[in-house]
């Protein structure tokens, strides 16, 4: 796969509903915790995020998953979600071990909630706007 233009072959992206009160404490969560500064965040809803949902051949509409960007690869649904635990390190490495339940049932979970995720955890009226120390954190043109 050719990456886009503001895509390198070692970026790491973390793709997320910019609009999702879950998604969004996601994405707080890993600035909190990857101290190692390993990925870059991008909103589904930036211009930054469309380019790479259309490059993907995703939807830039809908969105039903948080999507993992490494290299050449894409990941969804709990594969997505396990790509990027696994990277943060102990403590939360550990969660990897629920990848052993099959990836149907996995999908089925993560599907729960994320198809849900508006109406149990609610969503902002707009995109929030990264803080300026949190900036250098979300993918931007180069």
């Amino acid at each position: 796969m050719i990456l886009p233009p503001n895509v390198g072959i070692k970026d790491k992206i973390i793709l997320f509903d910019g609009v999702c009160k879950l998604c969004n404490a996601w994405a707080n969560f890993i600035i909190k915790h990857d101290h190692q500064y390993i990925f870059k965040l991008c909103s589904v809803q930036s211009n930054e995020g469309q380019k790479l949902l259309t490059h993907l051949g995703l939807s830039t509409d809908v969105y039903e998953s948080m999507i993992y960007v490494e290299g050449d690869k894409s990941y969804q649904q709990s594969d997505a979600f396990f790509q990027v635990i696994s990277k943060l390190g102990y403590p939360w490495k550990v969660v990897c071990m629920f990848w052993l339940i099959p990836k149907p049932i996995r999908n089925w979970l993560y599907d729960c909630i994320a198809l849900n995720r508006y109406r149990i955890f609610g969503k902002y009226a707009a995109c929030l706007l990264p803080t300026a120390d949190h900036e250098a954190r979300y993918l931007s043109e180069k």
